[in-house]
């Protein structure tokens, strides 16, 4: 249909989106080797959903044989402030950028399903709309498309977005044009890799999920490896470092959705005052968040790491109260953090 591409780029805009590119679901041939050897080395560590669901991951055109074309869509959530401001503030908590506010899955699944009405109202068609949640290989698509390229951290960078953006697609049975695929524009720096806290990247493009902090603070069930707990710092929920240090971020514009700009309660929380919340008070200050979903244990279980890396005797108290927790976990990471506080109380390693 004759001016169809613009029209739903035009649209995309409109719906609050930054960013609207095309491609082929079958444009990412790389992707199912590249997830094999992922797999293989046991990079993903718990997420078994990964391995389970590596057919549809690694072929979208598995996932929906029908589909033609792929709209790929960018939304940025860049901060307004420095989000490692607060790294060096041993009694507060730092919250990665995107779960400082709602959670996004929500605002762009909505944009998604706007757009996709607007398409099969303006050209017919079936679709499909997916954001993070579904197998979709959201970041080799976004390059295919020409959104981005997966820089040597993994992650997609935009020379218009930087490093800071939602994805999201649409799947259709409609063939509409493409865009030229993005080629990668890291060249020499090595920002992200130097700056990763746990080291978690073995080489550059790739990712071992077993030292990533986000990894480690939002998926990782049970008690962290010692090593990793003391390189973890005050991070108690995501990481944003390799992300933050992108110099590709110096044209990114600030978020226009009013809810990824973040909390004044989540900027910079007292990681005492966020310790003491019970399973009840964790579900009330953190309804409609992202953190929501790792639940009250896991969650205190990162603070109270936070408290042990703080170097704060103030904190012993906080920390000691939890060592009778019903969650073993929590003991688990409550009597850790008395030890490495009274430790630092010494002069002791």
């Amino acid at each position: 249909m004759d001016g169809l591409k613009d029209r739903l780029v035009a649209q995309a805009l409109e719906e609050g989106f930054d960013a609207c590119r095309i491609c082929r679901p079958w444009d990412v041939g790389h992707v199912p080797p590249r997830l094999q050897a992922f797999l293989d080395k046991g990079y993903h560590g718990q997420m078994g959903w990964l391995a389970e669901r590596s057919h549809w991951r690694g072929d979208p055109s598995v996932l929906w044989p029908e589909a033609r074309s792929v709209i790929v869509l960018g939304e940025s959530y860049t901060p307004e402030e420095d989000p490692m401001a607060t790294l060096e503030r041993g009694d507060l908590a730092t919250i990665s950028v995107y779960a400082r506010n709602k959670d996004y899955h929500d605002t762009v699944k909505k944009r998604l399903k706007r757009l996709a009405r607007w398409l099969i109202a303006e050209a017919g068609g079936e679709v499909k709309v997916f954001v993070d949640t579904a197998p979709v290989p959201e970041k080799p698509l976004g390059q295919a498309a020409g959104l981005g390229w997966q820089g040597k951290h993994t992650n997609l960078v935009s020379r218009e977005l930087g490093s800071w953006f939602f994805i999201g697609s649409v799947f259709t049975t409609l063939e509409i044009d493409t865009d030229p695929a993005e080629g990668d524009h890291c060249g020499s720096c090595r920002a992200c890799l130097d700056i990763c806290p746990t080291e978690a990247f073995p080489a550059p493009y790739q990712l071992d999920a077993r030292r990533c902090i986000s990894y480690l603070t939002i998926e990782h069930k049970g008690p962290v490896n010692e090593e990793l707990r003391a390189k973890m710092g005050n991070r108690i929920y995501g990481c944003d470092d390799c992300l933050a240090v992108c110099p590709w971020n110096k044209f990114a514009q600030e978020a226009r959705e009013v809810k990824y700009h973040a909390r004044e309660d989540l900027k910079a929380p007292m990681l005492a005052e966020l310790a003491m919340l019970d399973d009840a008070g964790f579900r009330a200050r953190f309804s409609g968040s992202p953190i929501k979903r790792i639940g009250r244990d896991r969650f205190v279980r990162n603070v109270l790491y936070a408290i042990g890396n703080s170097g704060d005797p103030a904190l012993m108290p906080v920390a000691q109260g939890l060592c009778d927790d019903p969650d073993p976990t929590v003991v688990d990471a409550a009597r850790w953090a008395v030890k490495r506080l009274h430790h630092a109380a010494n002069g002791m390693e």
